[in-house]
């Protein structure tokens, strides 16, 4: 399957003359208009133009090189990235002064979860009292289909529920129920769907909690918020899988529907394409056009560099951290001693220690290396460095195959969290581990139920696996965006997926912890739709400026933020600007906000040429579609971070900010944390703001001062007028000369 994307719809043009237009332009490559229709997947018509078709490659080239064709690209899988979090971002039910903010915004704003679907009994898709009617504006339905009758599944809260499988279907063939059975509605099988939109928008429930362990009321970010839900994601062999296709169908009826924030929670590993051969990409370029904010996942490939998707400049893109609950577990020697990991142990387990080396050739615990022997109350202690075996392989070797009691699995310092398994574990850290490893075999232990706690460890932290930067097709704009919870996240669930990933798990709850960027991201449009409800007129580049320039760099003791795995500190490659302060975002104080000219200078900079951008961007008649004479570099562009890929030589890049504080006149005091080896000069150093001067644009000057190739270094901009603290981080390459001769824009030697 093929994506031909042509632009956006020509205004008043009937959709059904839109479509018509599609198959003709089809048709080019094909016999006849028959040959055209059975090849069509979609037709995209409601915001955007353009269609899915199957194609082979000489019938792609030939529309790709058809004028008013924008691009061509063969569609791709897409994966999934996968109640106390809010609490911990400051966002509680405390009356004490006044209702709390979550219950006061977020009743007028919609928020489109494209997913796997939705659990609509969940006590998460409930109406919030007193909710009023759904909004006028509003165009979306519910949709019948297996197991979802739209009467009994939808009301004031749960306002539209869709599917897309075609793409899927044509791909994979009709779903089979008897090896798959999926639902063919918007019904989630498989349970991710149902967490993110509970994440984002879930109503007040008492009594939510796992197996006794985080119990309490849990709510998504905006409690009052309507969800609409587009099923673009099917089970196959267990896992989300989503076709760009059938995503670009929910981002063009969600769009149209009327969504106010979209939540997506799914993408692609590098190597990424170029931003118009994405339908994610596509999608969210024409959501912003419409004053829709897009908030994307950044991945679960960390913690190597570079592998952070969902990359383009116009949407958020989320990383993960945790929070400040843990759930500590006791090990009990029979001295006395003991040794504390992280575990959901309900029960006291009594056994004795056992080395893995005693059932596992070579330690390495995992199916293909058990030596057939009984652990039967063995209490089995493997490393993760033995064979570099991932949690779960030693959890099913040791429950299935070994019949261990419990496992005790060591990993580095810092990685232990804990997690819904079919065995008893505690995760343990290294230096502990190795403790309990140098006790003779088969010492007598005992396991003592966990417990749940706030605020013991250093929070947050950001998780292991949340891909990093920097962007590997546009290393001019920070990526990821920003960090918010996704470790050990509980939210609502479908009760007929287990609660672990282990195919013999058959127990069924109502919430679950769920782990991944999966689940930051929803945390992060659940507060988008909170700033949209407050401050309606606010671009979707004015809320992601908020978001950033208020997120925090310190943990809960005042120190830098850690990073999982590492003894060291994060940086922006790691967090982008921060961790989320939703409270800081309401009153910012400064917005960077991007125009349709910065889009467009941005379309220049990637080759797009004039006629090609004046059918992609809906321009004002006063803003035309033009390329200026000399392009200026992607880090001028008005973006809440600085970054400069490839500094060889002086450079200079402006931004400009407007006044959204209370105080109309305000006046603005800058302060600098160069870049280690980079001097910088900011003029002015003053903003003095008025009720005829709501923007005011400022220049950052950039001097190499060392000798250095590909190396990154960090440093940010702060203006504070005393009350608030707009912080911009900033990265910089430095690619400067061996010899040590630095250059400066202009000079007539070029350097290199």
């Amino acid at each position: 399957v093929y994506i031909v994307y042509l632009g956006h719809v020509i205004r008043n043009q009937d959709h059904y003359l839109t479509s018509k237009n599609h198959v003709r332009l089809l048709s080019n490559v094909f016999q006849s208009n028959e040959e055209a229709n059975e090849a069509m997947v979609y037709s995209y018509k409601h915001v955007f133009s353009g269609f899915a078709a199957t194609l082979n490659e000489s019938q792609a080239s030939i529309l790709a090189n058809t004028r008013g064709v924008i691009s061509v690209f063969e569609s791709k899988l897409l994966r999934l990235h996968t109640t106390r979090s809010w609490d911990f971002m400051g966002l509680n039910l405390d009356y004490s002064e006044g209702t709390p903010l979550q219950l006061t915004h977020g009743e007028d704003v919609i928020i489109g979860v494209l997913d796997t679907g939705i659990w609509p009994e969940s006590a998460s898709f409930r109406e919030e009292p007193e909710m009023g009617p759904i909004p006028k504006y509003w165009k979306g339905e519910c949709v019948a289909g297996d197991n979802f009758n739209p009467k009994k599944a939808c009301n004031k809260k749960l306002i539209g529920a869709k599917y897309y499988l075609t793409g899927f279907q044509r791909r994979f063939g009709r779903i089979n129920k008897t090896t798959n059975p999926e639902y063919i509605s918007p019904r989630d099988y498989l349970g991710h769907g149902t967490h993110t939109a509970s994440t984002a928008a879930g109503a007040r429930s008492r009594g939510a909690g796992i197996f006794g362990f985080a119990n309490g009321t849990a709510r998504g970010g905006a409690p009052r918020a309507r969800v609409a839900v587009y099923k673009v994601c099917w089970n196959r062999d267990f896992a989300g899988t989503c076709t760009e296709e059938d995503v670009l169908a929910g981002f063009d009826e969600a769009l149209r529907d009327g969504v106010g924030v979209v939540s997506a929670s799914f993408g692609k590993a590098p190597p990424l394409r170029e931003f118009f051969g994405s339908s994610a990409d596509i999608g969210s370029f024409h959501a912003m056009q419409m004053g829709v904010s897009v908030v994307f996942s950044a991945g679960n490939g960390g913690p190597q560099p570079g592998l952070v998707g969902n990359v383009n400049p116009w949407s958020i893109c989320v990383a993960a951290s945790d929070i400040d609950r843990s759930f500590p577990t006791k090990i009990l020697l029979d001295d006395g001693s003991f040794f504390v990991g992280q575990g959901l142990i309900t029960n006291h387990i009594s056994g004795t220690l056992a080395r893995a080396r005693t059932y596992f050739f070579g330690g390495i615990c995992n199916s293909e290396n058990w030596m057939n022997k009984s652990a039967a109350g063995k209490i089995l202690i493997c490393f993760s460095t033995d064979g570099d075996v991932s949690s779960e392989d030693a959890e099913f070797a040791a429950a299935r195959r070994a019949n261990a009691s419990a496992l005790v699995f060591v990993q580095p310092l810092t990685m232990p969290v804990a997690a819904v398994s079919i065995i008893p574990v505690v995760r343990i850290d290294i230096v502990q581990g190795s403790k309990l490893y140098l006790l003779p075999n088969f010492t007598k232990a005992q396991i003592l139920p966990s417990e749940t706690t706030f605020k013991r460890s250093p929070t947050p932290v950001v998780a292991d696996f949340s891909s990093r930067g920097p962007s590997s097709i546009s290393p001019d704009f920070l990526k990821p965006d920003i960090s918010a919870p996704g470790v050990n996240i509980l939210a609502a669930w479908s009760p007929n997926v287990a609660p672990s990933v282990f195919s013999s798990d058959h127990r069924s709850v109502d919430w679950n912890f769920e782990t991944g960027t999966s689940m930051s991201c929803p945390h992060v449009s659940g507060v988008v739709a909170l700033l949209k409800s407050a401050h309606p007129r606010w671009s979707p580049a004015a809320i992601r400026s908020a978001l950033m320039t208020t997120a925090y760099n310190k943990d809960i003791n005042g120190d830098g933020i850690l990073v999982q795995g590492s003894t060291k500190s994060s940086d922006p490659f790691d967090i982008g600007a921060g961790h989320i302060n939703p409270l800081g975002a309401f009153d910012p104080g400064l917005v960077y906000d991007m125009t349709t000219r910065d889009y467009i200078l941005f379309l220049c900079n990637r080759g797009y040429s004039e006629d090609q951008i004046q059918t992609m961007v809906i321009c004002p008649l006063a803003t035309p579609a033009r390329c200026p004479d000399r392009l200026e570099p992607d880090s001028s562009i008005n973006y809440p971070s600085i970054t400069v890929s490839n500094l060889k030589c002086t450079k200079t890049v402006k931004r400009t900010v407007r006044n959204v504080g209370p105080a109309k006149t305000a006046v603005y005091f800058v302060s600098v944390v160069s870049p280690n080896g980079v001097e910088v000069a900011v003029w002015p150093t003053i903003l003095i703001f008025s009720p005829l001067k709501e923007e005011l644009t400022y220049y950052v000057t950039f001097k190499p001062v060392k000798v250095a190739r590909g190396r990154y270094e960090f440093g940010s901009i702060t203006w504070s007028d005393g009350v608030h603290h707009v912080r911009s981080p900033m990265v910089v390459q430095v690619n400067t000369r061996g010899d040590g001769n630095y250059y400066e824009e202009g000079s007539s030697t070029t350097p290199y």
